[in-house]
């Protein structure tokens, strides 16, 4: 960093559990650079939910200045923070944390992270039905993305667990938008080829994550993605995923996890620093990490 070894600076970091493999690092810490900023931001891995208190109350007590938090906590820190924001409260998911002299604030930086990219659609995508893969954290905040930005005529969830997907609904009933939610399984190949959008919100199609069926939450051969779609991947390594393949052979539109990834990390370096995040110089850094394989995702 820019600045001289003795100069005071914040921490932050991401709370996951084995997530050494995140981009978030390489992203917050080049736009520290950038804007010489006395920041530095890592990676903070727990082992299991019992112990989230634990580490935010240590958080407290040594001034560390805020957090990402991603798979599999942004629901368990919700009980940790000393207040909400409106997105986290709508959501009852926090994926930024704000350290203020030992009071925590959460944020939802995902609901931004997932209404910027589809911006340039939500004219098209509006009043037609929206299809989602996924029952957590980044699913919750893809629901009210979609009710508050594109405002589709129904989102349906598709899950692989019926009981969590109604787990879901239940969190999520309380909303006023009037836009049904569906739950459906996650085969139900024929309400996905009535969506207009098609989002997945699970790992499914991450370099090296093993699932069967070529890493992807739509099977060759099912005919639900076609033309006139648009298909959304929050996954981001690889950058080119089997879904967005298959979107892109069939001629659907489609868009990126890394537009998703950048978009919530922009929001998270604002609400943390007060400054604009270079994505427009951070984007290719981060595609060359990502096409060189040196890191997982």
């Amino acid at each position: 960093m820019p600045e001289p070894a003795n100069a005071p600076g914040k921490i932050l970091g991401l709370i996951g559990r084995n997530v050494d493999y995140s981009c978030s690092p390489f992203i917050h810490n080049t736009a520290a650079a950038m804007l010489r900023l006395p920041l530095y931001y890592t990676v903070f891995n727990i082992e299991s939910p019992e112990l989230i208190p634990a580490a935010l109350d240590g958080a407290r007590a040594l001034g560390i200045a805020g957090f990402n938090v991603t798979i599999p906590y942004k629901r368990t820190v919700v009980a940790c923070m000393d207040d909400l924001s409106s997105e986290a409260r709508a959501t009852g998911a926090v994926n930024t944390i704000v350290n203020r002299n030992g009071r925590l604030s959460g944020y939802n930086t995902d609901i931004e992270g997932v209404s910027g990219p589809l911006g340039p659609y939500a004219g098209s995508l509006c009043g037609k039905p929206a299809g989602i893969f996924g029952n957590g954290g980044a699913a919750l905040a893809a629901v009210e993305a979609l009710r508050r930005s594109v405002r589709p005529s129904a989102i349906n969830l598709f899950v692989r667990d019926r009981k969590k997907g109604l787990q879901l609904e239940t969190a999520l009933e309380h909303s006023e938008t009037g836009i049904p939610l569906v739950i459906r399984p996650a085969d139900d190949y024929a309400a996905l080829r009535q969506c207009s959008l098609v989002l997945n919100a699970t790992p499914v199609g991450t370099k090296g994550f093993a699932l069967g069926f070529d890493n992807c939450i739509v099977p060759s051969g099912t005919g639900a993605i076609h033309k006139g779609q648009v298909v959304f991947d929050m996954v981001y390594n690889p950058v080119q995923t089997p879904l967005l393949e298959m979107a892109r052979e069939a001629g659907a539109a489609t868009i990126p996890g890394i537009d998703m990834l950048l978009a919530q990390a922009a929001k998270s370096f604002s609400i943390w620093t007060g400054e604009t995040m270079p994505t427009d110089e951070i984007r290719p850094r981060v595609l060359a990490v990502l096409e060189s394989g040196n890191r997982k995702s």
